[in-house]
C-alpha cells in the first residue's frame, strides 16, 4: 500500500513512476549488496553515479527551485516522490533529498541573499557538494534543548570569530560547507541570541574530530564531531539577521520532519511488503502463516499505523504549502510517524523469524536505520511535551464549558 496517485497531478505521477523504475533496477541492487552500508558501496562515488543517473531519467532534485535545476515540488507533491526514494536507504541520496542537504536547500532558499543562493543554493541544489547542518552540541551543550547553545561567535572586524564543539553532524565528513548554529548574544539557557553563519569546510578552525559510531550506515559522511577554534566568518557568510537564528532554525526543521517522514515511510513499506510476501509463502502448524490469526494481527497492525503515518504527514503539507507555520501538525506528524514506523519495522521481522534478524533479508537492516529517527530531530518526549504545552494554552485560552475550572 502507498499513496493514492490518482489524487496526485500527471507531472508528479509521472515523477513517482521514474523514480520508482530508478530505485528497484538500478539503486536497490547496490543497496541490497552492501547491507545498506553507503561508504562500503562506494561513498562519495557512489553518490556521483547515482545522482548522474536520477538527473537521466529527469527525478533530481524534486523539491529544489526550478531556478535552481530542481522540479520545485510542494510539500504535498513531495510525499510520494520522496516514499519511492525511501523504498532504498540509498535512494534519497540518487535524488539529491538526503538529510541534512535536503533541509538545507529549503532553508538556503527562504533565507540566503542573492549572494549566497550563487554560492551555496545553487552548487547544492545541482548536487555539486555536499552541507551539513551544525547544531547539536555535547553536554552541557544544545541537544533537545536549543536555548542551552553554547558555540558563541564574537564579532570582529568585517566578521566573526566562532568557538565551540558540535556532535552528530550529519553528512560532516566530506561536506563543502556548514550552516553552523552559534550563540551571537545572551547567555546558553536564554531565549533568542543565535545567528546561522555560512562556512565553507575550508574555513581555518573549522576540524571534523571524528565520526561518533552510530546503529545506521546509510548516511554519506557519517555523523560527527566538529570542533570550531577562532573560526573566522565574514559578514556577507551570515545566513539571514543577526540573533534571528532558532527563527530560521524553525523554518527548516517543520519541512524536514516531514520529508524524514516521507523518506522512512518508503524503507518501512518495504520491510512490511517482505515479510507479507514472506508470510504468504511460509507454511507451519498445518497452513501458510497468512492464514493464521496472529500474523494476520500483526499484518492488519502494520497496515494501519502506515495508513495513519500517511494521513498525518499530509496534513502537515497541507499546512504548509498554505504558508502556515505548521508546528502543532509538524509535531503530532513527526511523534507518531517516529513510533509507528519504528513498530511497522520491529512487527516485520518478527513475521519473518530468523530470518528477519538476518542479513538475508532487507528487513532487519531497515529495523537498525528507522530506529533513531525517534531521537533524530527531536525526541518523541520532547515533541509530546511540545504538543501538551500548546494544548493547554490553546484550550484555556478559549471560553470554558459550564462549570469548568470549579473545584
Amino acid at each position: 500500500m502507498s499513496h493514492d496517485l490518482g489524487r496526485f497531478p500527471e507531472h508528479v505521477r509521472s515523477v513517482v513512476e521514474r523514480t520508482r523504475t530508478l530505485v528497484r533496477e538500478v539503486v536497490l541492487p547496490l543497496d541490497d549488496a552492501h547491507d545498506g552500508d553507503v561508504e562500503a558501496a562506494g561513498g562519495e562515488e557512489l553518490r556521483v553515479r547515482l545522482q548522474a543517473a536520477a538527473k537521466e531519467a529527469g527525478v533530481f532534485a524534486p523539491h529544489a527551485p526550478v531556478d535552481c535545476g530542481g522540479l520545485g515540488l510542494g510539500m504535498v507533491d513531495r510525499a510520494p516522490v520522496f516514499e519511492e526514494a525511501g523504498y532504498s536507504l540509498f535512494g534519497p541520496m540518487a535524488l539529491n533529498i538526503n538529510a541534512p542537504d535536503e533541509g538545507n536547500i529549503h532553508l538556503l532558499d527562504h533565507v540566503a541573499s542573492a549572494a549566497q543562493r550563487v554560492r551555496y543554493l545553487e552548487p547544492l541544489a545541482r548536487g555539486e557538494v555536499r552541507s551539513a547542518f551544525a547544531m547539536t552540541e555535547p553536554s552541557p551543550g544544545a541537544g533537545s534543548d536549543p536555548s542551552l547553545l553554547a558555540t558563541r561567535a564574537t564579532k570582529v572586524d568585517g566578521g566573526w570569530v566562532v568557538n565551540g564543539t558540535k556532535r552528530f553532524i550529519t553528512g560532516a565528513d566530506g561536506a563543502g560547507f556548514f550552516i553552523t548554529m552559534a550563540r551571537t548574544s545572551g547567555e546558553p539557557g536564554g531565549a533568542g541570541g543565535a545567528t546561522m553563519f555560512l562556512m565553507p569546510a575550508t574555513t581555518e578552525g573549522l576540524v571534523v574530530e571524528r565520526h561518533v559510531g552510530m546503529v545506521d550506515t546509510s548516511m554519506l559522511g557519517g555523523h560527527c564531531e566538529v570542533s570550531f577554534t577562532d573560526a573566522f566568518v565574514p559578514d556577507e557568510d551570515v545566513l539571514g539577521g543577526v540573533d534571528e537564528g532558532f527563527a530560521y532554525a524553525q523554518v527548516r526543521l517543520g519541512p524536514a520532519r516531514m520529508t524524514h517522514v516521507m523518506r522512512w515511510t518508503g524503507a518501512v513499506r518495504r520491510a512490511h511488503e517482505v515479510a507479507v510476501r514472506y508470510v504468504a509463502e511460509r507454511e507451519a502448524f498445518g497452513s501458510r502463516l497468512a492464514d493464521q490469526g496472529m500474523a494476520q494481527q500483526l499484518v492488519a497492525d502494520n497496515e494501519i499505523d502506515l495508513a495513519a503515518t500517511r494521513a498525518l504527514l499530509m496534513e502537515a503539507c497541507r499546512v504548509l504549502d498554505d504558508g502556515g507555520r505548521g508546528n502543532k501538525e509538524t509535531s503530532i506528524a513527526k511523534t507518531f510517524a517516529a513510533e509507528a514506523l519504528h513498530r511497522v519495522a520491529d512487527r516485520s521481522q518478527q513475521l519473518c523469524g530468523g530470518l528477519g534478524v538476518s542479513t538475508e533479508l532487507p528487513v532487519a537492516k531497515i529495523a537498525r536505520e528507522v530506529r533513531p529517527f525517534r531521537i533524530y530531530d527531536g525526541p518523541s518526549e520532547v515533541h509530546r511535551w511540545s504538543i501538551a504545552r500548546r494544548a493547554v494554552r490553546a484550550i484555556t485560552a478559549a471560553p470554558g464549558e459550564p462549570g469548568a475550572g470549579r473545584s
